[in-house]
């Protein structure tokens, strides 16, 4: 029997066009293909250095990431710092919420880094235990829709109330950053990006643990590296 083979007389099979709905549903910001570009629109870091490893070419406008540092003020903070003026510094720009910082912020030192203090909201969290106080709070400034982005400092993070703040940050299109203590990194989690840090001369050592459309990788950022001004990337 003859195959069923080009040159044969068979026609060859055709593929059928692409359903819209579910063209609609796979182009939702909370599913990821595999080998696919990421398209949602994001925040340059200001750093050209870091903004060619991340996904998109940037921070990302919703969405939950995780910063961890090898120990808490080893630049974690810096390193969101030209992002934040820029975010601040819109005429629409929504509140900048920061839940629970491990110590008081210094006003002088973020209005000097270009941040617009009238936009900055402190959030006081307490976590006691291992009750995920910090993590509510967190999953609600940033679903409220007042939020461009909530900074969340926490050791304890159950993974069903990170889903919820991840889901939380697309509702209320906000950026969501959660600083994790070290030994989180052997955690799963749902945010789209982890960023392991390392204090190195003059700047940091920069792990991407994990980045949805993009790979692992690890490289050295220096802090003089800073652009003019972070912009809106589309």
């Amino acid at each position: 029997m003859a195959a069923d083979l080009p040159g044969n007389g068979a026609a060859l099979a055709r593929p059928s066009p692409a359903d819209p709905r579910l063209e609609s549903l796979l182009s939702h910001p909370s599913i990821w293909r595999a080998g696919s570009a990421v398209r949602s629109p994001v925040w340059s870091s200001g750093f050209a250095r870091l903004d060619e490893r991340l996904p998109g070419g940037g921070w990302p406008r919703s969405g939950l990431i995780e910063i961890i540092p090898a120990r808490f003020g080893q630049g974690e903070l810096r390193l969101l710092l030209p992002a934040l003026a820029a975010i601040t510094a819109r005429d629409e720009a929504r509140w900048c919420a920061w839940v629970a910082p491990p110590l008081q912020p210094f006003a002088p030192a973020l209005a000097a880094a270009g941040i617009v203090l009238t936009k900055l909201l402190l959030v006081r969290a307490p976590q006691r235990g291992r009750r995920p106080s910090v993590l509510w709070a967190c999953e609600q400034a940033l679903g409220s829709g007042a939020c461009d982005s909530v900074l969340a400092w926490t050791r304890h993070a159950p993974a069903r109330q990170l889903r919820r703040v991840q889901l939380a940050a697309q509702r209320g299109n906000a950026l969501g950053v959660l600083f994790r203590a070290r030994e989180a990194a052997r955690e799963a989690s749902p945010a789209m990006l982890r960023i392991l840090l390392e204090a190195r001369g003059g700047g940091v050592r920069i792990a991407l643990l994990k980045s949805r459309g993009g790979v692992r990788s690890a490289f050295d950022l220096s802090w003089e590296s800073v652009r003019g001004g972070p912009s809106e990337s589309p």
